[in-house]
């Protein structure tokens, strides 16, 4: 009998035909094709994009668990001198509608007895745009004596009004007033100035403004992250005013 050739080898299965290296190949497992590189792409660009949204919601979750409770009622706030009223626009040279809401929870808060002052601050950055002295005005309209309300006119953006009230105004404890999805924000960023802070959340009309500014509470939760960590001066912080101590003064001779 003759001997199989090299290479070759017999299969039972076939009768004792001689199967050789080319059939060996073809009885080898499939390999897995691989993915287009299109596809990769994809999957990198998903993976890309979930990991942005952690990242962005971070920021927002530090802020819910800075704030923890510290968000009352005009009702139920606790009693603390002085009531902080962020700025939010003027219309025709009066509180926008925002503000205003804002405002009159203050009032509120002053006829209720929950604060003895208040202090207005905002935007005046130019000559004809003036945020603090419209606070003003509209306080005094709603029954709030004008001794005791003061302006800061250089608080341009969140972290610099809760800083002037610490550094320039001498505020260690404050209720603060803003609508609720700005309210937390506020609050931590006081609290990273060294302000001992409420907050009053104030609600308003679910328009289109109201959507935009919890959009962009997302991305200044970022922001107020930083402010927070790296604490810088603010734009003009300028030397200390007895604004506050004078109003509370004039409180205690009533």
């Amino acid at each position: 009998m003759r001997r199989a050739t090299r290479g070759t080898k017999r299969s039972p299965a076939a009768g004792g035909r001689t199967v050789g290296s080319t059939a060996r190949t073809r009885l080898r497992p499939r390999l897995r094709p691989r993915l287009p590189r299109t596809r990769t792409g994809q999957r990198r660009l998903v993976q890309a994009v979930m990991a942005g949204c952690v990242l962005a919601l971070l920021p927002m979750t530090w802020l819910y668990v800075v704030t923890g409770d510290r968000l009352r009622g005009v009702g139920d706030v606790p009693r603390t001198d002085v009531a902080v009223v962020f700025g939010a626009g003027l219309w025709d040279g009066e509180p926008s509608p925002y503000l205003a809401h804002r405002l009159d929870a203050a009032a509120r808060l002053y006829h209720a007895g929950r604060v003895k002052v208040v202090l207005v601050t905002g935007d005046n950055s130019r000559e004809d745009y003036d945020e603090p002295d419209a606070m003003r005005a509209y306080l005094t309209r709603h029954g709030v004596p004008g001794t005791r309300i003061v302006t800061d006119y250089a608080g341009f953006d969140t972290w610099d009004s809760c800083v002037r009230a610490r550094k320039i105004f001498g505020v260690d404890r404050a209720v603060l007033v803003s609508q609720t999805f700005h309210i937390r924000r506020a609050v931590a960023l006081c609290e990273a100035a060294g302000v001992r802070s409420y907050g009053v959340g104030v609600d308003a009309v679910h328009d289109v403004t109201w959507y935009y500014g919890g959009t962009r509470e997302v991305f200044a939760a970022g922001k107020a992250v930083l402010d927070a960590v790296l604490r810088p001066d603010p734009r003009f912080l300028g030397p200390r005013e007895p604004g506050v101590s004078r109003a509370l003064a004039d409180a205690g001779t009533r």
